[in-house]
């Protein structure tokens, strides 16, 4: 049984990883690779998108023919996107809480939070685990700009590693000075549009998530 998994009356409530980082860097994109991958691998699983004042990105989801759209559930920050993942998550929770009651056997829920600046968090109230995604394309001096999000999310995702040619980042200096940044705590490099690196995603979430011990 996994421990990070909540009791919910006489059940264990799903496991909850939220995913954060800013707009454009991936996050959407990110889930739509996980979707498959983790399904392949016989996880029951729903997802939760946050947008501003739309439901677009679980509009996005639900029309990708990934999942069944009823387990797409969308929430409306109406403030700043970090206001429902960390101040008052409430909205955020009664979502995941309606999927369970909706899908009594779902065992994931992936958050994907609005696109947000570096200093977004996850309250741990919602979130058993959560992951920051950031992009090559924004920069190389990410890292070393020491953000909450990038110092304290369980895992670093660097997306967009194709574009390092273009935009004259050096890919292996960007992992090691996010690695110096986190003291060493999980980075790990991907490319959403080709699926690159999502199997080393999908397998920090099997290993910290769903069959920790």
């Amino acid at each position: 049984m996994n421990p990070l998994q909540r009791a919910a009356g006489s059940r264990i409530a799903a496991a909850r990883v939220g995913i954060g980082g800013p707009v454009g860097s991936g996050k959407t994109a990110l889930v739509e690779r996980l979707i498959p991958a983790l399904m392949a691998r016989g996880v029951d699983l729903a997802i939760i998108t946050n947008d501003l004042v739309t439901a677009e990105d679980a509009e996005r989801i639900r029309r990708s023919g990934l999942i069944d759209p009823a387990r797409v559930s969308a929430v409306e920050a109406g403030a700043c996107p970090h206001t429902v993942i960390r101040e008052d998550p409430t909205l955020n929770i009664e979502a995941a809480d309606d999927l369970e009651r909706r899908f009594p056997g779902v065992e994931l829920i992936l958050i994907e939070s609005g696109g947000d600046n570096l200093a977004s968090t996850f309250s741990r109230d919602l979130t058993d685990f959560w992951m920051f995604v950031i992009d090559v394309g924004g920069g190389d001096d990410i890292p070393r700009k020491r953000g909450p999000g990038v110092i304290r999310c369980d895992t670093l995702v660097i997306n967009k590693t194709d574009l390092a040619p273009y935009v004259g980042v050096d890919l292996e200096r960007m992992r090691q000075q996010a690695l110096a940044v986190r003291d060493n705590r999980p980075v790990l490099l991907t490319n959403c549009r080709k699926g690159e690196g999502i199997d080393a995603v999908v397998s920090a979430i099997e290993r910290d998530v769903l069959f920790r011990a």
